[in-house]
């Protein structure tokens, strides 16, 4: 298996890794390694349901059950607000710089080594923890089905699967998550005609309407500030993955086309799918139900089953199940591949292992995906804990990075910002540009950073040292990453005047395509349904 082995790091020292020559429209990327497979089409459905795992469908029993409808709907609101402020700092930076790495490299190419150092590790852990998530609510659903394998059997079964599924390449990984992601779109649509049909009274055989009684009783919120608090640390791990669209840029086709799209596409995300979920779920089910609070199967915590088995459809666990399975899939691909691109271009960074930044002759990172597929063994923890304990604890666990690194991107954002307007440059020459810059970009830093330190006070009164150092543990991490190699490694922080702001914008791979196959022929000749599609 030949394996590709890219040289040193991406800094304004080292401008050789950014040269833009004919060896742009290879299939292989000349300096990460990687093949550019990924369409726009498959970019844009990642960006609008890619990467929804069960955590939306169960974890959202859990967010309930501590804030409440209301404390639900303000919590998704105020992170997607903030979701929304970091997918646009990030579209204007990697849509004229789509390189490996993404974000972890513009950190080192605006910011400082260093400080990419530990955004890169903590946003993998990011990934490492929604795996072990993943692996978790797969196994007890299927033990749920039949207990006859036990959990560890299940867990092997689909670390293998998953494994030899990422070992196919890039291409295959883009087509399987946006046939995915159209399914869970669609499963979504059907819940949400169904709530607003069983809130209207609407069902056979219903009695009467529910419009919104579970507001009134057991009311809107089960635990005042406190539990809006505790639920801003689910919301978090919820809308972890609207970044990711910036990992993907390397391996697509036409990131000036497919980047921006997808940006664009994270609005409807936010909207249909976050506010959407917090809305209907609220109106379907009551947070004090038996089944988010006392129930024993991982699965029938999910706010669906409770609200399809109270609309009078006792099988419909099944179905939810059939759903979250699906959504499990789609998550755990993802979340393996996200973890080890990001571990790939570390590990060619010397921000990592060298050996793990290597990729074979199809542009597959094997040791990277194999490191980052381990780190789900975590998830083994059910065994002895519960999936419901299992599940917190990693969620707990990962929220804080998801903050950490969230507002890296801000401040990255503002570096370049400053780089460019030091310079003589002017914002009407980006090709996408952020909306409300600056403020969007100092508002992502200071409402982050404020998430990170507060997300954890619930566990001070009354104090548990267990739940406080789950929850705080990865600050003093970040913090010990980056002083811990500026210091062993001197890197420096970049001056404005030292950037150099020509280098990396590459062109696109198929410069005719403008929307992927569905374009290329112009677009008044097309017929009506291939118009749609494309438009869709």
């Amino acid at each position: 298996m030949a394996l590709f082995d890219t040289k040193n790091a991406l800094s304004p020292a080292s401008p050789t890794s950014y040269v833009n020559n004919d060896e742009d429209f290879s299939r292989i990327d000349p300096h990460s390694g990687v093949k550019r497979g990924l369409k726009t089409r498959h970019l844009s459905m990642m960006a609008l349901a890619g990467i929804i795992g069960p955590g939306i469908l169960v974890g959202t029993g859990g967010a309930l059950t501590s804030g409440g409808p209301a404390a639900l709907l303000i919590s998704f609101g105020i992170i997607g607000f903030i979701a929304f402020s970091i997918t646009q700092s990030l579209g204007e930076m990697t849509t004229l710089y789509p390189t490996g790495g993404a974000f972890v490299t513009l950190s080192e190419r605006f910011v400082d080594k260093a400080f990419a150092v530990a955004v890169g590790w903590n946003y993998w852990l990011v990934w490492g923890c929604v795996l072990a998530n993943e692996y978790n609510v797969i196994s007890s659903i299927l033990v749920f089905w039949s207990d006859k394998v036990p959990l560890y059997g299940y867990f092997l079964i689909f670390w293998f699967a998953f494994l030899g599924f990422q070992m196919l390449g890039v291409e295959s990984f883009g087509e399987a998550e946006f046939w995915l992601a159209l399914i869970k779109v669609a499963g979504l649509c059907a819940y949400f005609i169904f709530a607003i049909v069983y809130a209207s009274g609407g069902l056979i055989g219903q009695e009467s309407a529910l419009g919104f009684r579970y507001w009134h009783n057991p009311g809107p919120w089960a635990d005042g500030f406190r539990g809006v608090a505790t639920v801003f640390v689910f919301a978090s791990t919820f809308y972890a993955g609207v970044e990711a669209v910036a990992v993907a840029a390397t391996e697509t086709k036409n990131p000036s086309v497919a980047v921006p799209l997808a940006i664009r596409q994270v609005l409807w995300r936010i909207v249909f799918v976050y506010l959407g979920v917090a809305f209907f779920f609220g109106l379907t089910c009551p947070w004090n139900a038996d089944g988010l609070v006392n129930g024993e199967s991982r699965a029938l915590k999910s706010p669906m089953t409770i609200a399809i088995q109270n609309a009078g459809w006792e099988g419909g666990v099944h179905l939810v199940n059939a759903f979250i399975f699906i959504t499990v899939l789609s998550a755990a691909n993802s979340s393996i591949y996200i973890g080890s691109r990001t571990l790939l271009f570390m590990g060619q960074q010397n921000m990592a292992p060298r050996f793990l930044g290597k990729t074979n002759n199809r542009g597959v990172p094997v040791y990277a995906i194999i490191a980052t597929n381990l780190f789900g063994v975590i998830s083994m923890m059910n065994i002895s804990t519960g999936g419901g304990k299992a599940y917190s604890y990693i969620v707990n666990l990962s929220g804080v990075s998801t903050f950490l690194v969230w507002g890296s991107i801000s401040f990255t954002h503002i570096r370049f910002r400053k780089a460019w307007s030091f310079q003589g440059r002017f914002p009407d020459e980006l090709p996408f540009k952020s909306f409300a810059y600056p403020w969007n970009a100092y508002f992502g830093v200071f409402a982050n950073v404020f998430l990170a330190f507060v997300q954890g006070w619930t566990t001070l009164s009354p104090f548990d040292a267990g739940t406080f150092v789950d929850a705080y543990i990865l600050l003093p991490l970040f913090v010990i990453i980056y002083v811990g190699y500026k210091f062993w490694f001197k890197t420096r922080f970049w001056r404005s005047h030292e950037i150099d702001l020509d280098l990396g914008m590459r062109k696109d791979l198929d410069a005719k395509d403008v929307r992927d196959e569905a374009l290329v022929e112009p677009h008044q000749h097309q017929s009506f349904w291939k118009r749609m599609w494309a438009n869709f």
